[in-house]
Formats: C-alpha cells, structure tokens, sequence
C-alpha cells in the first residue's frame, strides 16, 4: 500500500467516524499481524509497525526484517481487509460509548422513524436510540417523523454497536425542561433542589432563589403562566407544583402539601417520620386522589408523611401504648416515651436502634434485644390477622355480590318472593352504611384492633 494512501485512508476514517487516528493505526497493524499469522502460523513472532508521520509500513517475522510487498501485497489481503473493519466498527462503537456515556441524563431532541412493537425508534445526532413504552409517559403515543424530547437513560455496548435508551418518564426530563424555559436557572440564579414526579400525572419542583430579589417560585410560573405552561404541554399536560424549598423541614413539608391547610408538623427524627395534623374538611385534600399529594410531598422532602386529624392521632397514641404494654420489660414511662418519638406500631418498635432503646429506657443490651424480639413477633401476629381480615371481608364482599346478584334474578321470576319459617324474619345481611369518600381522598385503611398500636 502506497504511503500517502495510507496516511489519507486513516485521516478519512478519523473523520467520517470521529475516530482517533492512533486507534486506527493500532486496527491496521493488529489486522496485517493477523494477516500475516495466516500465512506463517497463529505461533509465528511477528511485529508490525506503520510510522504515523510518513505512512510507511515495516515488519518482522522471528526478527528478521520483512519487506512492505511481504507484509501487505502477497499475505492474506482478504483476511487483512475483514480484520480492519471489524476493528473499526470496534472503535466506532468505544468512541461512541464514551459520547454518548458523557451524556446520560442530559436532554436530546430527536425525530420519531418508527415504531417496533410497543418501542419507538428516535433518530438524532447519527443514531437511532430506542425510548421504550416502559419509558413513556402513560397515555402518550408517537408518530413517524414527530419531534420529540427526551432524556438519554441508558447507554451499553450490544455487539458491534450501542444500544442507546432514552426515557420520558424520568425527573430528570422535567429538570432538563425548567433549565431550557427558564433563563434564571440556567444562569444559577435559581436552584432546583428537589423533583418528585409521577410521570402523566403529576409533579412537584422545590426551587429556591440565590438573590432575593427574584421570586423563585413566580420565575418558574411567568407571565400568566406561560413558562409553566410550555413544559406542561411538552409533558402531555402532566401537572406540576412548584414549591418554595426551606432548609426547615417542617415549612417545606407546609409547602410541599399545598393547597392543603396544615394545622401542625410534628417530626419524629429518629425514624425519619413527620405525621401532618389537618381539619376534617383537608383531610382528603392533603391526601390527594389515590393518595398522590402526600405521596409526592414524602419524596420531595425525603421524610415519611402520615396525614391524620387530631382525633386520629389520639386514638393511635392510645392503641400503641396500650400494645406496647403488652411487651414483657416494658413500662408506661417507657412507652409513652416512644410514642412521643414517633413510634406507633410494633413495626416501628422492631427496627428500632438499640443504642437508642437503651438510652430511653436506662436499659441493657440484653433487655432491649429482649423487647425488640416481642416486637417483631407481635408484628407478624398482628399482619397475619389484617391479612385473616382482608380475606375475610374479600369473601363477605363476594356473598353479598352473589346474594345481590341472585336477588336480582329471582325478582325478575314472576311470583318469586323470599320466604321465612313461621316465627322467623326473613335473612337479611347487615350492612354499614358509609358515606362515599371525597373527591380525592384514599379509601379508609382497615382499623387495627386493639391490642395492635
């Protein structure tokens, strides 16, 4: 091979494949050396060199000198040729590895080629990336050449090429947005200090301003909203909460449960829970439909929310410290001292530190290792009987359907109509009549009898 060709093949492929140049000479004399091995034997000691300034190829065989003819005219040119792609397409797909693994998490836009099954193909910057429907956002649909946004979540080598995953469902994708439609936060003036997202449906932003004088949260809406607006539709109109943060945890978790009105925070540091005190008529905001704003306020402030009224809130202190009596070693200073730090339930009791059981109770190891062993059993006592009573109420459910359903049918038969034995009223199921829930609100939890806190 003439020299200069060389030098021009290797600067082409730099360029057309975003190669380095010495990766591309190491793949020309790696592929002649195997080339030549096929000549000589896969044992044969031979060396292949080309000078990266003149292009000049030289070689040894057993250390004897070889002549260029040898080492790339007469030896297997078809073997040399195969080896040299094969190395190249390694190459391209290292060099593309390392793109494009710089990148994970940044956001990319990217024209919509197809659909594989429930996969959507998206080209952009050369390559085709796959956003898969576990990655979507719920509802959302793609069409052949639709631009699209997305965020790069996944980057892996799968044979000769990358496999590059990209994800719709991510906080990120929403960090990414708010960064491109608000120019503070791109100059640092606003911070994002926290995302909670359910992709589709709803998220919540905790922002906070460095200069007090730009209103972090009024930054984010915009003039009548508009910058809010255009990363909601870009989110297919998934709602998003923009909450004021404080290093304060308990204004932030205020914050984060809006628009619900909170009467007070109590936290329990010790287990990381913080219970929310409400009026009857915000219990169902707070809580949100499904139980979504509570849920996403735990997320955005890292702490375990518990909604409950003041009402509920006696009741479990009652039932916990009731339970915990029953714990051989235990005493009421004791467990009126645990419930004051948050611990209601056997559960909680069962994960307790030692260190810190010792120190409440001026007790020893072997007393608390005590304890805490009542507890796990009780706790398992007390799951399999919620579980027994799920069961139980499953099955109720179903013969009241079935006697409803078979009530229905003999109504229907002309002349039918329930009879008793003389002296006898006739079976009818009692059944509790309960107002539905509120807008938004969870269904009411089972309560847990009494011996359980």
């Amino acid at each position: 091979m003439n020299p200069a060709d060389m030098l021009r093949i290797v600067d082409s492929l730099h360029r057309e494949k975003s190669i380095e140049k010495e990766i591309v000479f190491q793949a020309i004399e790696a592929a002649l050396i195997t080339a030549a091995k096929k000549h000589y034997g896969e044992l044969a000691d031979i060396v292949v060199n080309i000078d990266r300034e003149t292009g000049e190829i030289s070689g040894t065989h057993a250390g004897q000198p070889m002549d260029e003819a040898e080492i790339s005219g007469r030896i297997g040119a078809q073997t040399a040729k195969q080896v040299i792609i094969q190395k190249i397409r390694e190459a391209e797909r290292d060099s593309l590895l390392g793109k494009f693994g710089a990148e994970i998490g940044t956001m990319v836009t990217g024209v919509v080629t197809r659909n594989e099954g429930p996969a959507t193909i998206v080209s952009f910057d050369g390559i085709e990336a796959i956003l898969p429907r576990s990655e979507q956002i719920p509802g959302e649909s793609h069409h052949p050449n639709e631009r699209v946004r997305a965020i790069i979540f996944e980057v892996k080598p799968q044979g000769s090429r990358v496999k590059v995953v990209l994800s719709r469902t991510r906080p990120q994708l929403v960090q990414r947005l708010f960064e491109q439609e608000i120019p503070e936060i791109a100059d640092g003036v606003i911070t994002i200090q926290a995302i909670a997202r359910e992709p589709g449906h709803r998220s919540k932003v905790a922002v906070s301003s460095s200069d007090q004088r730009v209103d972090c949260v009024g930054a984010c809406v915009g003039v009548r909203g508009n910058r809010i607006k255009n990363i909601v539709d870009e989110l297919a109109g998934e709602r998003i909460d923009i909450v004021r943060y404080n290093e304060d945890a308990e204004t932030l978790i205020r914050a984060a449960l809006q628009p619900a009105e909170v009467d007070q925070v109590l936290l329990c540091d010790m287990i990381g829970r913080a219970i929310v005190l409400v009026r009857e008529d915000q219990l169902s905001l707070a809580i949100g439909r499904k139980g979504q704003n509570v849920r996403l306020a735990s997320k955005l402030c890292g702490w375990d929310i518990e909604i409950m009224t003041n009402e509920e809130l006696e009741q479990q202190i009652e039932r916990a410290v009731a339970g915990f009596m029953q714990i051989e070693g235990m005493n009421e200073e004791l467990a009126q001292r645990l419930v004051e730090q948050g611990y209601l339930s056997y559960d909680d009791l069962s994960v307790i530190e030692p260190d810190a059981l010792m120190e409440m109770g001026s007790m020893t190891e072997e007393q608390v290792q005590h304890i805490v062993d009542q507890a796990e059993v009780l706790a398992e006592q007390a799951e399999k009987a919620a579980d027994d009573e799920r069961r139980r109420k499953k099955a109720e459910d179903a013969a009241a359907a079935a006697a409803a359903a078979a009530g229905e049918g003999a109504s229907a038969t002309p002349g039918a109509a329930p009879t008793a034995e003389p002296g006898e009223q006739p079976s009818v199921p009692a059944v509790e009549a309960k107002s539905p829930p509120a807008e938004g609100a969870e269904a009411p939890q089972e309560q847990a009898p009494a011996t359980q806190p």
